[in-house]
């Protein structure tokens, strides 16, 4: 049956509210979980996230009794770094020392995205991050859930791969689940993420400048705005 005239219109705006009150579930669901998660963060659990690249493991990066437990649960070495997403640029402050000219550049350019930049740390930092480097990893992420995450925590979370050390990241939440079972108190599931490449770690922290990690942003795309880099 084909509707026309005022009846169509109607049918069209009755469809398109239905849509919207779907949208708005999920929107409403989604904030729930992120919430949700942020308070098991801060009880000191273990929350997996999407990024714009693979599956992330969260913990508060200002409880060193979660950082420990997630080298347990990662089954990673003691004395390796582990990186940071922030809420937003403004919370940079608490985490990096000194942010150079150039790396606001960058950050104007890449952030939020797929470029980690290193920084040396403030001292409030713990060490179990940092591996004793005096250096610390920190990323605004462009994607949604992990920013939400951070900002639902009001403070910066881990942002290592869900994944135990030396086996492939996952970019989905189903492949966390058989990574780490209940080693994980929760997973938000955001879907399949793209899981191409990692985020590209650039160290700023000495001179001359140097790429750890090429991966989403490419040296190409770095260099215009870096006299050097190793």
């Amino acid at each position: 049956m084909e509707l026309s005239g005022d009846h169509a219109d109607s049918a069209k705006v009755a469809t398109s509210r239905l849509r919207q009150s779907s949208c708005d579930g999920r929107a409403a669901g989604l904030k729930n979980q992120v919430t949700d998660a942020a308070g098991i963060l801060k009880s000191g659990g273990l929350v997996a996230y999407p990024t714009e690249s693979f599956y992330g493991l969260a913990a508060d990066a200002a409880n060193e009794t979660a950082i420990r437990r997630l080298f347990y649960v990662k089954r990673r070495e003691a004395g390796e770094p582990v990186l940071l997403l922030i809420p937003a640029v403004e919370s940079l402050e608490h985490y990096a020392a000194h942010v150079s000219e150039t790396a606001i550049r960058l950050m104007g350019a890449f952030w939020p995205g797929g470029l980690t930049i290193v920084f040396e740390a403030q001292k409030e930092v713990s060490t179990l991050l940092t591996a004793g480097t005096g250096k610390i990893g920190i990323r605004l992420s462009s994607h949604p859930v992990a920013t939400a995450l951070a900002q639902a925590m009001g403070s910066a979370i881990t942002g290592t791969s869900a994944n135990i050390s030396g086996e492939s990241p996952c970019n989905t939440a189903h492949g966390v689940l058989c990574a780490f079972g209940k080693g994980v108190d929760k997973i938000l599931d955001g879907g399949e993420t793209p899981g191409e490449k990692p985020s590209t770690i650039l160290d700023m922290a000495t001179r001359p400048y140097t790429v750890l990690r090429e991966g989403i942003v490419t040296r190409e795309m770095l260099l215009p705005y870096c006299e050097v880099l190793c």
